[in-house]
């Protein structure tokens, strides 16, 4: 299920430019997992593979002018198009190309990490899930978000979900322990995916 890389680069850059037009209506989706990932004007948040940058806006709605918002992705086709959709800047949140498993940001400097459709493409999921759990203070929170459920998606892939499925809980759970993460809650419907977590200390 994991990626490399080079492969998410490829795979991404070449959807870049119609992405946005191919999934038009999450934004009220992507808005209400926001709004659960419990941010306070002034925090610091990363939407981790931000793609091109559909959290950014109700990330930075949320924090409010003093807040932080970061968004990295490692395909730059992606942060281009997040660039010419005004969703950079005052508007959304500092762009940064950079893998979310080499993250540039100091220990422990954020409060939350917002992660959409992220761990099916994350090389080392264990590894990965720690960086971002390095750069969140201990009881800061993480988001993993998808705008439809796991059997939606693979139907609409014409597949059927596996067990193993990094995303489901059974998997998860540990998966998230194991990175320094405590899963708080599970939701996996037709209509959403959101696993929310915690920061151990």
């Amino acid at each position: 299920m994991s990626d490399d890389p080079t492969h998410v680069r490829e795979f991404f850059g070449a959807r870049a430019a119609d992405w946005d037009s191919r999934f038009p209506d999450d934004g009220p989706a992507y808005a209400a997992a926001v709004g659960e990932l419990g941010l306070r004007p002034g925090d610091a948040v990363l939407d981790a593979g931000c793609g091109t940058g559909r959290a950014l806006p109700p990330l930075r709605a949320a924090v409010g002018p003093s807040g932080t918002v970061l968004g990295a992705d490692l395909t730059p086709e992606m942060i281009e198009r997040a660039v010419d959709a005004g969703r950079g800047g005052e508007a959304g949140g500092r762009l940064l190309l950079a893998d979310v498993g080499r993250l540039p940001v100091r220990d422990g400097a954020l409060d939350a990490v917002f992660g959409a459709g992220l761990i099916s493409h994350l090389a080392d999921p264990v590894a990965d899930l720690r960086e971002l759990a390095r750069v969140v203070r201990p009881g800061g929170r993480l988001a993993l978000f998808h705008p439809i459920g796991r059997a939606a998606l693979a139907a609409r892939h014409g597949r059927r979900i596996t067990p193993d499925d990094l995303r489901a809980e059974p998997r998860l759970r540990p998966l998230l322990a194991e990175a320094g993460w405590r899963l708080v809650s599970y939701v996996d419907e037709d209509a959403r995916y959101l696993a929310l977590a915690v920061r151990e200390d």
